[in-house]
């Protein structure tokens, strides 16, 4: 598969060397081609191609939306919406605002009657949105190991075979996946980053992920 990786920070630096890992072709779009972590990047791993954020979204056959939230919109108009038609669209990204947290507690710009899954989705509404990655740090996003067994991803998405396609790659990363319906979800699993970051905020504990558990 070509991936097409949007946005060249930490969370889009991994998943980009996670797929090279995988066997399949890379690219890792950025609006800076010069910054020193995407030059490292590339010396890092010289598989992988380097672009702007609309090279990426045409090369990519999946694309994987690495930006932050505030920015989300943005990336995808610079990318340019026609190139992410009929696309699987995996869709890392949490609504954080730009405040700090309070006890450790996130702010968010959506509410529980929105979320910003369903903000991207009424944008590019003819690409097929997975909500995946969003609910655990990138140091664990690709073959976690954690001795309480196989940590739990919950993903959503209004298409169904798309959900499927994520929910491979995710295995193939080393996850168990939990599909929560609808991106109507993005609703509940968008505030798991806010639980995820609490212990890490108030403990600096950051190596943990979440687990479903069924009887």
């Amino acid at each position: 598969m070509k991936i097409g990786i949007i946005g060249s920070g930490i969370v889009g630096r991994v998943l980009a060397t996670a797929f090279i890992s995988e066997g399949e072709e890379v690219m890792l779009g950025t609006r800076n081609i010069s910054k020193d972590e995407v030059i490292k990047w590339q010396q890092d791993n010289p598989k992988g191609l380097l672009g702007s954020f609309q090279d990426t979204a045409q090369f990519g056959e999946i694309i994987v939306l690495a930006v932050g939230g505030l920015v989300a919109e943005d990336a995808i108009t610079l990318a340019g919406k026609e190139h992410f038609i009929d696309k699987v669209v995996i869709d890392t990204t949490n609504p954080i605002a730009a405040v700090p947290p309070e006890e450790g507690v996130l702010t968010y710009f959506t509410s529980l009657e929105d979320s910003l899954m369903e903000r991207l989705q009424k944008i590019i509404p003819d690409a097929k949105l997975v909500k995946a990655f969003n609910s655990v740090g990138n140091a664990f996003m690709y073959k976690p190991a954690f001795k309480d067994g196989v940590p739990t991803m919950f993903i959503c998405g209004n298409d169904a075979a798309a959900k499927q396609t994520v929910t491979d790659i995710l295995s193939r990363f080393g996850w168990e996946t939990e599909d929560m319906g609808a991106a109507v979800s993005a609703r509940a699993i968008e505030p798991l980053c806010i639980l995820w970051c609490i212990p890490g905020f108030i403990r600096n504990q950051w190596s943990h992920a979440f687990k479903l558990l069924k009887k």
